[in-house]
């Protein structure tokens, strides 16, 4: 109750900012993050379209958008939010990563492991060690291992993507155990823990 509260107090908050300042494309991005967080997936894009037509060149960073497109299951759009993100920030894993999600969605596994983007500079190791296991280069243990020596946000990371990966695949019992994981067991201060909560919602995975 409190968490949820708290939610909708930053979202009044954001609604005074803007009702103030209608034009502030930053805070439509904070409030769509917000709605977000609310498991309110069309509000959040109906936020980032209007940063967008505010600030044109916010694009290629609205990787949030690409999150909300995903939960929208617009995946098309998704796909082509993260390829216009990878354009500045070609060394990021997760951004690469959801693009092969909204592909496999959209097209299939095989063709999303096909059209996988070489990432080789993300100094984040978990996210090598993800990476290498979307590439099919090493195991799901590989890639709790390497969590578990990250410490707190490693697990989180290590278990939300394996999880994501196997809903994919078609495993649902697996991507429930991880990410119902990430969402209860690992909580940290980021916005993927969110995701991981919301994905849990919007799914009705309890437990």
């Amino acid at each position: 109750m409190f968490f949820t509260n708290s939610l909708e107090n930053q979202l009044q908050q954001w609604n005074n900012s803007i009702s103030k300042q209608p034009n502030n494309a930053s805070a439509y991005i904070r409030r769509g993050m917000v709605y977000f967080k609310l498991a309110k997936i069309e509000e959040s894009i109906q936020d980032f379209d209007t940063a967008e037509r505010l600030d044109v060149q916010i694009t290629p960073y609205l990787w949030q958008r690409g999150l909300s497109y995903y939960y929208a299951e617009r995946f098309a759009e998704g796909a082509k939010q993260f390829e216009i993100d990878l354009t500045v920030n070609a060394q990021d894993v997760e951004e690469t990563v959801w693009r092969y999600l909204c592909i496999a969605r959209l097209s299939g596994v095989t063709e999303a492991r096909n059209s996988l983007l070489l990432v080789k500079n993300d100094p984040r190791k978990i996210m090598l060690s993800i990476y290498d296991f979307f590439a099919g280069n090493c195991s799901k243990d590989d890639v709790l291992n390497v969590g578990k020596l990250a410490g707190l946000k490693g697990k989180f990371y290590s278990h939300l993507y394996l999880g994501l990966y196997y809903e994919v695949e078609g495993n649902l019992e697996l991507a429930r155990e991880y990410i119902v994981k990430a969402a209860d067991d690992y909580k940290i201060d980021d916005y993927m823990w969110y995701l991981a909560v919301v994905h849990k919602h919007l799914r009705g995975w309890k437990f």
